[in-house]
């Protein structure tokens, strides 16, 4: 980049062949060398597509997709199947990291910024997935299985209209290897997939995020081929969302997106890739690419699988408490959390209820309780009580609602 023009070349080389973290420790030393920003240099450098695949790729990944949404939220409209795209694949460890470098990046609180973009059943579904705590554990219940289908059976096909919320919960919170055999139980008790029942059920955004979920659960890969296809087809180059999926997925499951891409649309995704786009921008995707499936012979070098962390956890010490309150042997944040909807929605507020399940829960079990709360129906639970309590027993509840932590006298 030194004197007069820039070796484009040189630069695309080098950047599509390390992985996220290398070109990290490469910033550092360019930083470190020569007192300048890399991708400050590689923004005045370079433009249009190629820049914006360039520096995408130098960002680490949690920053990369909160630039995105940042971008998506920005101005007059919002891109919502920018929002989609990312909120609906993303693993719970992902998504907390990108919260986080939100955060860091740009001062805000993601949620809070989305709620005020957007609304609705849409909204609320957002929010849910934005928590991060969809279930991982692969050990399924059957009867579980058997109840959820049924749920999502009644709250849509045998309801006059729909209970959104019913789905928003199911789809929202449990485990991908627990929906898919919700999904086939769904079939085998219907007739027909859960995505005719959405599409039947729902609408509007909320409908496109709901199938974007389902997609996800059934196969990440298929979902991210699916997008890249329709990015490149017809007329003109969604390249926004064919930079964004490039960059995202080269070091996770582009093997598997090439695989699919194949087999679904009897061509290779190289020479969509090849035939949709050119000049310098063309070679730095193609390198992600890695290889085209239509020749015998190419193979894809398998990116490196990096972890970020982006914070520990820190080991907490335990203490000896004579308190009256004590956790709960029977804790159940699901119960709790509906019980509690169910007081606070509709006419009047069943303070009974309510006084009695926060007074008999620990803090620890509380906090975990306004986080369930949330997952569940994208709402604030703090935001709840203020609203349907009032005086000294609101300040009560709300104190006991707060967070509180031990703080361990030095030995």
């Amino acid at each position: 980049m030194k004197g007069f023009g820039s070796d484009k070349e040189a630069i695309l080389e080098l950047i599509t062949s390390r992985s996220n973290r290398q070109r990290q420790e490469i910033t550092q030393s360019y930083k470190s060398l020569y007192g300048k920003d890399l991708i400050a240099d590689l923004k005045s450098e370079l433009m249009g597509k190629f820049e914006r695949l360039i520096v995408g790729l130098m960002r680490p990944l949690a920053y990369c997709d909160a630039k995105e949404i940042k971008d998506a939220l920005s101005g007059i409209g919002t891109d919502e199947k920018c929002l989609i795209e990312i909120l609906a694949s993303r693993t719970n460890e992902q998504i907390h990291q990108l919260v986080a470098a939100y955060k860091d990046a740009y001062e805000r609180d993601l949620e809070a910024d989305i709620i005020g973009d957007t609304s609705g059943h849409f909204q609320k579904m957002l929010v849910v997935l934005l928590q991060g705590t969809r279930e991982e554990d692969d050990v399924v219940s059957e009867d579980l299985v058997q109840q959820d289908a049924q749920d999502l059976y009644e709250a849509g096909e045998l309801k006059w209209g729909t209970d959104e919320a019913q789905f928003v919960y199911i789809l929202g919170n449990r485990s991908k290897q627990h929906l898919r055999l919700v999904f086939d139980e769904y079939l085998k008790n219907t007739g027909k997939p859960i995505e005719a029942s959405i599409r039947a059920e729902l609408s509007g955004d909320f409908e496109k995020l709901m199938l974007a979920v389902v997609k996800c659960i059934r196969s990440t890969p298929e979902y991210f081929a699916e997008r890249l296809f329709k990015a490149m087809k017809g007329l003109g180059t969604r390249d926004n969302t064919l930079i964004r999926i490039m960059v995202s997925r080269s070091e996770l499951d582009m093997l598997d997106i090439r695989e699919i891409f194949r087999t679904k649309y009897e061509k290779s995704l190289y020479s969509m890739i090849k035939n949709d786009t050119s000049g310098e921008y063309k070679k730095a995707l193609l390198k992600l690419c890695g290889g085209d499936d239509d020749a015998a012979g190419q193979f894809f070098p398998e990116a490196a699988q990096v972890a970020y962390q982006m914070w520990e956890l820190s080991a907490v010490g335990r203490v000896e408490l004579n308190g009256t309150v004590r956790p709960a042997n029977d804790f159940n944040p699901d119960a709790d959390a509906k019980a509690l909807r169910k007081a606070m929605k509709g006419l009047g507020t069943d303070e009974d209820t309510i006084i009695d399940i926060i007074t008999h829960r620990s803090n620890a079990q509380r906090q975990q309780l306004r986080q369930t709360f949330k997952s569940h129906f994208g709402r604030d639970l703090m935001a709840d009580l203020k609203s349907e309590l009032s005086g000294d027993l609101a300040r009560l509840i709300l104190g006991l609602m707060c967070h509180r932590t031990i703080t361990m006298p030095s030995s």
